[in-house]
């Protein structure tokens, strides 16, 4: 593996171009993009500290619950596996045949598991996770994003949450759930397209995780995957931030990403629950 990645090879190339596919349903439900590269021009707005905040005055739980911190978020949840390969997520009918709109999103502690087991026989753990007010919190989601959730049919809500690995790197993860699966292929089309754009804010770490509060401008990749309703999307940022080896970063989101996102995939699969 090379020890830095930030000029796209020409086997980076040939992989960009499987994107450019017709999209429909079956694309946004194993659709996963994995950045080589992470040009910080576009990233210029703040680091969210909502969820610090949310962190601090449940801090104590976190860690009684979870025993750890990471860089850049706020999660929860139990615990996982996670292989190389993109989770192939079953079609969204099971889904469609209930009113999408009014079913909830899924919850927290079953989107993000308390530990996670990486590719190399470590663990990620979740510091916190909370749902947000809305899906286009200013200090959660950039201006392009919020302004492709307002086109859409509505949002159920945005759940993020943040995890660390044994080496200290942080990694945010959002779910996104809309009330129209068709607006969640957009979405993930929209945002698989725009490589080198950051609409999903990093979140500071809680007060007392021991984890810095990176720089806005600290290197970062980025994964998105689609499940039914449900946009899920990762960030990795290294521990010191540096803006380098990308491709070894993605390749240390990735069981996580895959994680979340087969729980995801699980809920939006799922029968209704009779009335």
């Amino acid at each position: 593996m090379p020890v830095n990645d930030d000029v796209p090879t020409d086997h980076d190339r040939r992989d960009d171009d499987k994107w450019n596919v017709v999209l429909d349903d079956d694309f946004v439900n194993s659709a996963t993009v994995k950045e080589g590269t992470a040009p910080v021009r576009k990233r210029v707005w703040p680091r969210n500290a909502a969820l610090a905040v949310v962190a601090a005055a449940a801090a104590f739980l976190v860690l009684r619950h979870t025993g750890s911190s990471p860089d850049e978020a706020a999660a929860s949840g139990p615990s996982a596996s996670a292989p190389e390969s993109t989770t192939s997520a079953p079609a969204p009918s099971a889904v469609a045949a209930a009113p999408a709109a009014a079913r909830p999103m899924i919850p927290l502690a079953e989107a993000f598991p308390a530990q996670v087991e990486d590719s190399a026989g470590g663990t990620f753990t979740k510091l916190g996770a909370v749902v947000m007010g809305s899906c286009t919190e200013p200090d959660s989601v950039g201006t392009t994003l919020a302004a492709y959730i307002a086109e859409g049919k509505g949002c159920v809500g945005e759940e993020i949450a943040l995890y660390k690995d044994a080496h200290g790197n942080q990694f945010n993860l959002a779910i996104f759930t809309m009330k129209d699966p068709q607006d969640t292929v957009k979405l993930v089309t929209r945002l698989t397209m725009a490589f080198d754009d950051y609409q999903v804010a990093a979140q500071a770490p809680p007060p007392g995780s021991g984890l810095p509060t990176l720089p806005a401008d600290s290197g970062m990749v980025q994964s998105f995957t689609g499940q039914g309703r449900a946009m899920v999307v990762g960030l990795g940022q290294w521990s010191d931030g540096r803006s380098r080896d990308y491709q070894q970063l993605v390749d240390r989101l990735t069981p996580l990403l895959k994680k979340v996102t087969e729980n995801t995939a699980r809920y939006e699969n799922a029968a209704p629950a009779p009335k």
